[in-house]
């Protein structure tokens, strides 16, 4: 499987983590960070089986992913 850019997110109640770059809605969950990690891989893995090469959004990886904040502006 090519690699895939993933964003984990933790919360009060746990971990949750998404691919950037791929059509649909692919999420994991988990308590931990790494729970989170493994029930991802297993949903992108599906995900692949099921629609191959299709699952791209453009045929493309996401080569680099960043975390901003906006900024209100007066």
């Amino acid at each position: 499987m090519k690699p895939i850019k993933l964003i984990v997110e933790k919360h009060p109640e746990g971990y949750v983590a998404y691919p950037l770059g791929l059509k649909g809605v692919i999420a994991g969950e988990g308590d931990t960070y790494d729970a989170a990690l493994e029930d991802v891989n297993s949903a992108i893995r599906f995900h692949m089986e099921s629609f191959g090469g299709e699952a791209f959004e453009d045929g493309t990886l996401v080569l680099e992913a960043f975390v901003a904040e906006a900024r209100e502006t007066v």
